[in-house]
């Protein structure tokens, strides 16, 4: 059963922002633009939607999560039977007493690396427990750290969701000894959160709220968690169900736009603008990468188009699927077309809101 507070952070994901700009905007030559040289993919059959790679960076939680009762294992499990059909490869890569600086030092190696489709970061327990021996990061380098990471995520390509850092003690009255500084810090990742457009789990508001319930007593731990910090099995449960529903959410949405302007010779005949908007209508019918399309004319009132009257509007469910429109011998086709009849191209990619 998911938890009544874990759906209002599901709910939550609609108005959670996510942008990081993937490519550069300005004026391109359209044979760059369309990267006309590149090498085609052998064949012209449809393939099996490729898996989405999901990486867990994290500490010892996440390090515990592949365990066979941990979260991302029973994770794999639950999503291998989603009704949606859509395939997942969960790998984990926590590293127990890991803090946001150790993060950055092995971004690349352990997440980076691995091409991920979506990065789950869990942190911030240990940027504020080990604050009790002087070995704790402090406020300002945790936030720059979370925008660094989620920064570099998104310029690969990934998308992320971050999470809140939890408990650390199981009061739920407020007395546990970090109660405030990891309230401080959970109001951070949210900021950053918000500032970076990444997608929010608010684990911290909902192991409060679930605490209040579930913990009558105001037992220390013993509860979510074996010694205050660590996931016990009901705790993994709790993040299972969260997580099952924010991944599937962010995973199925059409992330990457590809947006594409043109200002046509002034030579080119009304019949011949024509035929390439026609022939660019017709390229999602032919590449199944495409998940959105929309095209139109410049009205804008603003008079700043600078002769650019044609925009086209793709969306990709990620970089890679982008990446394979772009060469794809149908794409490559429409670019032998049109070329001759582009004066000038404009092309901006980003991630979707």
């Amino acid at each position: 059963m998911i938890p009544e507070t874990c759906l209002g952070e599901i709910l939550m994901i609609a108005r959670e922002l996510w942008s990081a700009q993937l490519g550069s905007v300005g004026l391109l030559s359209a044979l760059a633009l369309f990267g006309f040289a590149a090498v085609l993919p052998t064949g012209g059959k449809a393939q099996e939607a490729k898996a989405c790679r999901v990486v867990f960076f994290g500490d010892s939680i996440t390090q515990a999560a592949v365990g066979p009762e941990g979260y991302i294992t029973q994770l794999q499990t639950a999503l291998e039977a989603h009704p949606t059909g859509r395939k997942f490869e969960l790998v984990g890569a926590g590293i127990s007493g890991h803090k946001v600086p150790d993060l950055q030092a092995r971004l690349e190696r352990d997440v980076l690396a691995k091409q991920p489709d979506l990065v789950v970061i869990y942190i911030g327990i240990n940027d504020v427990w080990h604050s009790q021996s002087g070995k704790g990061t402090p406020s300002d380098k945790y936030r720059a750290g979370l925008e660094d990471l989620i920064t570099k995520i998104n310029a690969a390509g990934a998308r992320v969701i971050l999470c809140t850092p939890s408990v650390i003690g199981e009061r739920h009255d407020g007395t546990n000894d970090l109660d405030q500084m990891l309230e401080e810090y959970a109001a951070i990742s949210r900021e950053v959160a918000a500032k970076t457009g990444a997608f929010l789990v608010d684990l911290r508001k909902l192991f409060v709220h679930d605490l209040k319930i579930r913990n009558p007593e105001n037992k220390p731990s013993g509860v979510l968690t074996t010694d205050g910090v660590h996931l016990n099995p009901a705790g993994n449960e709790l993040v299972k169900d969260c997580l099952e529903r924010s991944i599937v959410a962010v995973a199925s949405a059409t992330a990457v736009r590809h947006v594409v302007l043109f200002q046509f010779k002034p030579t080119a005949t009304v019949a011949e603008i024509n035929r390439v908007c026609d022939l660019f209508d017709q390229l999602p019918g032919k590449i199944s990468e495409v998940k959105s399309y929309e095209a139109g004319t410049d009205i804008s009132p603003e008079k700043l188009s600078e002769g650019l009257t044609h925009c086209f509007t793709l969306g990709f469910e990620t970089a890679a699927d982008r990446d394979a429109y772009i060469v794809h011998p149908a794409h490559q086709e429409f670019v032998k077309q049109a070329l001759p009849l582009i004066q000038r191209a404009v092309v901006v990619d980003y991630l979707a809101r």
